[in-house]
């Protein structure tokens, strides 16, 4: 079975990426281990065990091949389960399944190592996706019974077998947890064969998969099978800061990939001086503030400012010397860090729409000013003089008769009384 973008075609063999179900990208399974042994020829010796992998990759195992049929990566298969079977996909056939064996520390003549079965008919698979219907309900379902029952743990997934018959919990929980009450309700309720299997948050956040703030899938659910321990010392050594939501992944914890660059980082430093955090110099004692391995650079502070000055590794040995004969040096004489980064370059073009909007405002603006000193020089004048009117007429004449009224008019009441 390969990607669900690819058809199948004659034979059982997918068509598309044409990589027999194994695509390089890891789409068709997680965790896929990259076979390079891949052109040597079959043997029996080398089909005698497989790897066989789980709920999508979720989960491998090594399972015996007693009729030594020869396999491709990708089909699905029968394989023993817990009084019943179970259905798994090849991962891994031929010689790479010994290396793998040899570091997982797992041997070939396990006497407990459960063998295939057959190939996977379509009954089964029918089978198989019933049951894998049932594991969201499974989970809603269990949490509920586990808060219930007032234990302090997580269900993070339900693995069903492909028969119905057995169902794993995977929990986690920061103590030890009493749950033997809890696996008789399960039973009771789900009517299967309860195993209750404690994982981590780091496997927790395999399982589930997701996007990491690289951009890229996250590293447990792609290709880390191994997890080892990461503690904020990584970051310190890549001079990287102490912030909690910044180092954490999405389980949580800190992120897998502090330890990824961990031993260059450490590789390099070696070549640093030691004991060097503080340099005494005229001014007072020097602090170090942080190494750069990239420049070879060890930067220190001094007590009258927060400014930082970068030394060479070599000047940093001369006044660790010097300090040591009881010579106090006059200056840290700090080396000019020169920056390699090529200087930007304004465009070429110009914003066309800008250019017009700031014209039009300052067109607005310079004749707006022009109205204001045209105000300005009439009144600098003095004051209006009264209009006359042209000659020949055409004109009002000027009222008469109210001289101290001004321009007022003049008092018409007069006018309609009768006289005595």
């Amino acid at each position: 079975m390969g990607c669900s973008g690819c058809s199948t075609s004659k034979g059982g063999k997918p068509n598309g990426c044409k990589s027999n179900g194994g695509c390089s990208s890891g789409g068709c399974n997680r965790m896929n281990a990259y076979d390079w042994l891949h052109n040597l020829p079959l043997t029996d010796d080398s089909c005698r065990v497989v790897e066989i992998s789980f709920n999508q990759g979720t989960r491998k195992e090594f399972y015996r091949n007693p009729a030594l049929q020869p396999f491709e990566k990708g089909e699905q298969v029968a394989v023993e389960g817990v009084s019943g079977f179970d259905l798994g996909e090849i991962s891994l056939t031929g010689e790479i399944v010994r290396l793998q064996m040899k570091k997982r520390g797992v041997k070939e003549d396990q006497p407990d190592m459960k063998k295939i079965l057959r190939r996977a008919s379509d009954r089964d698979i029918d089978l198989w996706k019933q049951n894998k219907a049932r594991e969201p309900e499974a989970v809603i379902r269990s949490r509920a019974i586990a808060k219930q029952l007032k234990l302090n743990m997580k269900i993070s997934q339900v693995e069903m077998q492909a028969d119905g018959r057995k169902a794993t919990f995977f929990y986690i929980a920061d103590s030890r947890v009493d749950f033997r009450e809890l696996i008789k309700v399960y039973a009771n309720e789900f009517k299967v064969k309860v195993e209750m299997r404690q994982i981590g948050a780091r496997q927790e956040a395999g399982k589930v998969g997701g996007i990491g703030s690289c951009g890229r899938e996250l590293c447990c659910s792609t290709w880390l099978t191994e997890f080892k321990s990461v503690n904020t010392n990584a970051a310190r050594y890549q001079n990287l800061s102490i912030n909690q939501t910044k180092l954490s992944g999405q389980c949580g914890r800190l992120k897998c990939c502090l330890n990824f660059e961990l031993d260059t980082y450490l590789d390099a430093l070696q070549q640093f001086p030691e004991q060097c955090d503080v340099l005494q110099v005229a001014k007072g004692n020097a602090f170090l503030v942080k190494k750069d391995i990239f420049k070879n650079l060890m930067w220190y502070t001094l007590p009258d400012s927060n400014k930082q000055y970068p030394l060479s590794i070599e000047r940093v040995k001369k006044i660790k010397a010097l300090n040591q004969q009881g010579i106090r040096p006059e200056e840290l004489e700090p080396v000019e860090v020169v920056s390699n980064k090529p200087k930007e370059t304004e465009p070429e073009f110009v914003e066309l729409v800008g250019q017009i909007s700031l014209r039009t405002l300052e067109k607005a603006d310079r004749k707006r000013k022009q109205q204001q000193q045209q105000r300005g020089g009439n009144a600098s004048q003095g004051p209006r003089q009264p209009r006359q009117n042209p000659p020949g007429g055409g004109g009002r004449p000027p009222q008469q008769g109210n001289q101290q009224g001004g321009n007022r008019r003049p008092d018409n009441r007069g006018r309609n009384q009768r006289k005595p």
